[in-house]
């Protein structure tokens, strides 16, 4: 029992060792382009278990409901093979070379990653967009 403790707690270390490499790797966290690259469509990726998705989630349905105008499409991208070919495509369109994690939010060229840039930069790049949209 105690190896077993020793090991979960070892695999445990690694996984956060993990985490927070890839939280603060060299990917951009921000990516923007609000010009007409948006496409009037933004794309929130998500994963089923992951914690800071479902922390920023209620955000997201607060910006569904401020700006129906704008389409906001909820992806989870970790058990759903369509949502996460959609996920890879967006990625590609938008410039960047290697997939981030999650959360993240696609808009046209512009790139929100985490739950501190996506309710600090979201709103905004929605109300560029509106401002230019015909």
């Amino acid at each position: 029992m105690d190896k077993t403790m020793k090991m979960v707690g070892a695999l445990l270390v690694v996984v956060a060792a993990i985490s927070i490499a890839v939280l603060f790797s060299g990917t951009p966290a921000v990516q923007e382009d609000t010009g007409a690259t948006a496409t009037g469509t933004i794309y929130f990726f998500y994963g089923e278990e992951c914690p800071h998705c479902h922390n920023i989630m209620p955000f997201i349905v607060n910006m569904t409901k401020k700006y129906p105008e704008v389409s906001i499409q909820s992806l989870e991208i970790w058990h759903n093979e369509t949502n996460h070919q959609i996920f890879e495509e967006a990625n590609t369109a938008a410039g960047l070379s290697s997939l981030p994690g999650v959360p993240e939010v696609v808009f046209g060229k512009s790139v929100l990653i985490g739950e501190r840039d996506i309710p600090a930069k979201l709103e905004g790049l929605i109300q560029d967009y509106l401002k230019k949209k015909p």
